[in-house]
Formats: structure tokens, C-alpha cells, sequence
């Protein structure tokens, strides 16, 4: 199969944040539709070993920021290539609150969603939450970020470097770490760990 099939999906690009245990994560998800009206109701789905869906999990609440087209990958490295576990990914951020105190990005985002969550289902890798939107609000015109345009204009492309004449003894993944050992990485492999694709990974020199 070919993974990059599916980047053709029109999925957009969010900042997924919740608060609990006093204490406030966000990650990036891609993961996000309305699939319900009156009540409006949306589903989102977290990666399982995230430290966001363990949060949310305890919280029941969480918003989404809607990144929009100006989103650096500075910004998605932040929130998505390092676990709250370690870092405080909310210091240093310009954000504001939701009426439950839950933060949401003011920079780089199109709009933001605050909902509940009402029902949830283990998919393996990920859980998916289904919610009720209690708030929304545009934030700026500009268009949102979709998950194509992550992958062709904001992702960094490989740069061509001496490495390539080195001999490739394994591949690390860049979300969570995990290494694959070999010189060749499937196409269609996803991370045992964190559920990310072949793209995610980076070779591992001798």
C-alpha cells in the first residue's frame, strides 16, 4: 500500500489542548470533522501514548486550534515532536482561554473549537473522542492549513548532504524515538510505538 495515497485526504491541521491534574499539554493532531447537528458534535482522534490523550481522558474537555496557512514548522515541532511529559509545551506560547480556562493558540490559528466529550472508542494506536461543540470562534481570514500542504510546503523536504554516501544501519522515528533496525524501511511501516508513518523516520547512519 501506498501511504502517501492518503495524504490526499482532506484533512486539515490542528493544535489539540486540554487541562487536568493541573496541568495544561497540547499535540498536533490532523484528526478533526464535524460529524453531527443539533447538538453540534465533532470527533477527533489522539494517539494513544500522547500525553494530551491521557489528559483528556481525565479532563472530559479539550479545545482546537485551527491552524491556519502562515503555521512554521517550529510551531508543529513544538506541540508535536516532543511529549508534555518532559517540557512545559504551553510557556512561551501566545495564547488565550476558553471560557473552562482550557487554552487555545492566538497565533497561527484561523479559529478554535471548545467542546465536551460524550463518548470515546479505542481504535489501537489512536482513541477516537467524539464531543459536543460548547463554543466557537473565528479568529482570523486566513485559510486554514491542510494536511497536504503540511506534507508539501511546511514539512522540511531532505536535504541532499555527504550522510547519503554513509551506510544506513537503521531508521529513528522523529515523533517518539523508536528505531527500526535495517537498511531499508517498508514504505507502508507505521511506528510500533506512536502509530506515525515511513515519512516520520529518519535514517540512522554508521
Amino acid at each position: 500500500m501506498d501511504n502517501t495515497a492518503l495524504y490526499k485526504l482532506s484533512y486539515g491541521v490542528f493544535m489539540l489542548s486540554t487541562t487536568a491534574d493541573g496541568k495544561s499539554n497540547g499535540c498536533i493532531t490532523n484528526t478533526a470533522i464535524q460529524v453531527a447537528s443539533n447538538p453540534t458534535r465533532i470527533a477527533i482522534a489522539c494517539i494513544n501514548t500522547n500525553y494530551t490523550c491521557d489528559l483528556i481522558k481525565k479532563s472530559g474537555v479539550f479545545t482546537l486550534s485551527l491552524l491556519d496557512e502562515t503555521t512554521t514548522f517550529d510551531l508543529i515541532k513544538h506541540f508535536g515532536m516532543q511529549s508534555g511529559r518532559d517540557v512545559d509545551k504551553m510557556a512561551g506560547q501566545n495564547l488565550k482561554t476558553d471560557a473552562k480556562g482550557l487554552y487555545y493558540l492566538a497565533d497561527h490559528t484561523t479559529a478554535f473549537i471548545s467542546a465536551t466529550v460524550v463518548d470515546s472508542m479505542d481504535l489501537g494506536s489512536h482513541t477516537l473522542f467524539i464531543a459536543t461543540v460548547d463554543d466557537a470562534e473565528l479568529i482570523s481570514g486566513k485559510n486554514p492549513l491542510t494536511y497536504a500542504d503540511y506534507q508539501s510546503k511546511v514539512k522540511p523536504k531532505p536535504a541532499a548532504a555527504p550522510e547519503q554516501q554513509k551506510k544506513i544501519v537503521g531508521w529513528r522515528c522523529k515523533i517518539c524515538g523508536y528505531v527500526y533496525q535495517g537498511a531499508e524501511l517498508p514504505g507502508n511501516y507505521t511506528c510500533p510505538v506512536c502509530g506515525h508513518p515511513a515519512d516520520d523516520f529518519e535514517p540512522i547512519y554508521e
